[in-house]
């Protein structure tokens, strides 16, 4: 119980965060963005509007490496609208590195004649406003936005999502069979996004294009609410 009402403090912050930065905020598209708020933490998933965001950095490193491309896709528990997303190659301020090409597939020469990130922030930060934004894993998108919207306009970018690599680990690593396993030696389940789509019976896509990811990221969540949560779950048992 102490654990559960923790958590619900928790979510419970960000409604609050968001209008003390919308007061705050120089920034005019920063401003708006927080303007615009979160949804209650006990507002149902349902109810909710969503935005699958999607990085393709030339490292994992938010302190040296950079945003080389942005994918996103607005959705809901009950439809995904792919027409309405957008996709970006940026040119980061350093070059590639070669072993970074190999993942995301960004040429040095698609870099050269590409934006940089500044030219789409302002479009980029009206995309997210007032939706939650969903990732499968928060260790890239949240701290990378938040690192460029600091360098560039001095000032912090933060606001809570919904990871879909962090549920599928609540499902396939823990409880006393899995601790039993890794105590084994037996390896764990992998959570990456295409093995994670995989036991819900989704289609396999190519990885790492910002936009296709975020696609099926989008995916993910229907399947993975639709099989252990249901539309009536409150948010705040799912963003962090």
């Amino acid at each position: 119980m102490g654990r559960r009402r923790a958590k619900a403090d928790e979510a419970a912050t960000w409604p609050r965060y968001f209008a003390d930065r919308a007061s705050r905020s120089q920034d005019p598209a920063l401003r708006a963005f927080y303007e615009a708020g979160m949804p209650d933490p006990d507002t149902p998933i349902g109810e909710v509007e969503m935005v699958a965001l999607d990085f393709e950095t030339t490292g994992m490193d938010v302190h040296q490496h950079a945003i080389v491309s942005v994918g996103l896709v607005p959705f809901t528990l009950q439809r995904i609208r792919p027409a309405q997303g957008h996709y970006w190659v940026v040119r980061p301020p350093r070059p590639l590195d070669e072993a970074s090409i190999r993942f995301h597939r960004i040429t040095h020469a698609e870099v050269s004649t590409a934006p940089e990130l500044d030219t789409i922030l302002d479009r980029l930060l009206s995309l997210l406003a007032g939706k939650v934004v969903v990732v499968h894993y928060q260790g890239i998108e949240r701290p990378f936005l938040d690192a460029a919207v600091l360098d560039r306009r001095g000032e912090r970018c933060l606001f809570p999502l919904i990871d879909t690599m962090n549920l599928e680990a609540r499902q396939v690593r823990q409880g006393w069979w899995r601790r039993v396993q890794t105590l084994l030696g037996v390896p764990q389940t992998s959570i990456r996004l295409g093995d994670s789509r995989a036991r819900y019976g989704l289609p396999s896509y190519s990885a790492h294009h910002a936009k296709l990811d975020a696609l099926a990221t989008a995916e993910l969540l229907q399947a993975q609410v639709a099989k252990h949560h249901s539309p009536e779950t409150p948010l705040g048992d799912l963003w962090s």
